[in-house]
């Protein structure tokens, strides 16, 4: 994977990340008491898809452009708005923003939550912070995400939900997820955890949920999506959602069941949504 995300802005897996992330928001926003978003590998908060980065992949073309596009059921469209308005608010020319997973939180956060988003890399954390602004909710911090799994839990509002998001360079990017996930739910066992995964080859995802299982998580929700044989290139991506709110995964069924014919890009393309402990 391609540390800089502008290459891949906007693509089918920012699609159900992003998505499944402002249902998760949503459904804590029901509920009048404060909480928090961290982000821990939070990346440059806004891309553009007409620059340089993503011009040259294409990729958003075949994510967020193709829901640009298509007429999407009430139902669906119902679940996808708080995303889906983020994304248009940003678009001040045809589908040239893209928000990013710290910039969508800020944009759905109420007056008294808070987000804290880090990112390591200098580039990024420029871009940022100029894309977070002054905005009284939002701190954003020059720290490696793993790091902040420990110095930021449990949040002093006790609601919330961490999003992980690593870019997976490493050769060992699945264990340091698994033994990070697993730390961070022991210091905090009822927060919410959004962690997003590619999918290369099934031996490295099934072997982190497996890691997640035998340390006693008690509830985990699996969500993966294959967009089917399409060249070169990631085709299959999943998001794990610990703790997740009573209604998602209903949501996510129905939302995952639209997106497939959707986003699909070739033969065998499937998705699934599942409980993987408790449920």
């Amino acid at each position: 994977m391609n540390y800089r995300h502008a290459f891949h802005a906007g693509n089918f897996a920012d699609v159900l990340k992003h998505a499944t992330l402002a249902r998760v928001l949503t459904h804590l926003s029901d509920k009048p008491a404060a909480f928090r978003v961290i982000d821990t590998h939070a990346g440059a908060g806004l891309y553009d898809l007409a620059g340089p980065e993503a011009s040259r992949t294409g990729e958003w073309r075949d994510g967020i452009g193709r829901l640009r596009d298509v007429s999407i059921p009430s139902a669906v469209a119902a679940l996808l708005a708080p995303y889906l308005d983020v994304v248009r608010d940003l678009s001040t020319d045809g589908a040239r923003a893209y928000p990013g997973s710290p910039l969508l939180a800020l944009r759905l956060l109420r007056p008294q939550d808070r987000l804290i988003a880090c990112e390591l890399e200098p580039t990024a954390a420029a871009a940022l912070a100029a894309a977070l602004g002054r905005d009284p909710r939002a701190k954003h911090v020059t720290l490696d995400g793993w790091l902040a799994l420990n110095a930021y839990l449990p949040p002093k509002e006790r609601r919330g939900v961490v999003l992980v998001d690593p870019p997976f360079e490493r050769a060992d990017e699945f264990s340091r997820l698994a033994h990070g996930i697993v730390n961070a739910t022991r210091k905090w066992a009822t927060g919410t955890y959004l962690i997003w995964y590619p999918i290369k080859e099934r031996r490295e995802p099934a072997a982190f949920v497996d890691a997640l299982v035998r340390a006693g998580i008690g509830k985990i929700l699996g969500i993966e999506l294959d967009i089917g044989e399409c060249g070169p290139g990631l085709r299959a991506t999943g998001v794990v959602v610990i703790n997740p709110p009573w209604r998602l995964a209903d949501e996510m069924r129905l939302l995952i069941d639209w997106l497939v014919p959707v986003l699909a890009r070739g033969p065998g393309a499937a998705a699934r949504v599942d409980w993987i402990a408790g449920g």
